[in-house]
């Protein structure tokens, strides 16, 4: 719910009239990668999406090319194919505070930097505010390791899903 909280004020505060979200493939920069396959992310998060308004919702796509790349999943080489569909569009890249805090660690970072306008949004630290949710995925995939049933801030949808498939289950 976190991520649609902040889907929404960026569009209740003007800052995108469309967006599109990208679930990571292969994520080479985390220490302990999620249980769960792009597929999967990818599914979630059209699950996501599909519980926002509709307003919102038909400005939103979810883009399945980082699942389908082969490899680590490098962000400038996405930028850069989505660059090339749309050359005119003003692009953003909006991450987290606390993923911007590794941003030098990315993969040609400084390039990256100087191709995209970057909107960091503020979570424990600096960046734009938008009045975050106080929770995080690494939390949430956490109580479902720890056999939470009550688990605040994800939707039903997505809770069932990753019910069903046994995601993120202790091993």
């Amino acid at each position: 719910m976190g991520h649609l909280h902040l889907i929404e004020q960026l569009f209740s505060l003007g800052i995108v009239d469309e967006l599109i979200l990208v679930p990571t493939g292969e994520p080479w920069l985390r220490d302990h990668a999620p249980h769960a396959s792009g597929e999967d992310r990818l599914a979630m998060t059209k699950l996501a999406v599909s519980g926002l308004p509709e307003n919102i919702r038909s400005h939103v796509k979810v883009s399945d090319t980082e699942v389908h790349r082969a490899g680590p999943t490098y962000t400038i080489d996405t930028v850069h194919e989505l660059q090339a569909l749309q050359p005119d569009a003003k692009w953003i890249l909006i991450i987290g505070s606390d993923a911007y805090t590794h941003f030098a660690q990315w993969h040609r970072s400084a390039e990256l930097h100087g191709l995209i306008e970057i909107l960091v949004i503020a979570r424990d630290g600096d960046g734009f505010n938008i009045d975050a949710l106080p929770v995080s995925a690494t939390e949430i995939r956490g109580q479902i390791q720890s056999g939470a049933t009550e688990i605040k801030y994800l939707p039903e949808s997505i809770k069932a899903y990753i019910k069903e498939r046994n995601l993120y289950a202790r091993k």
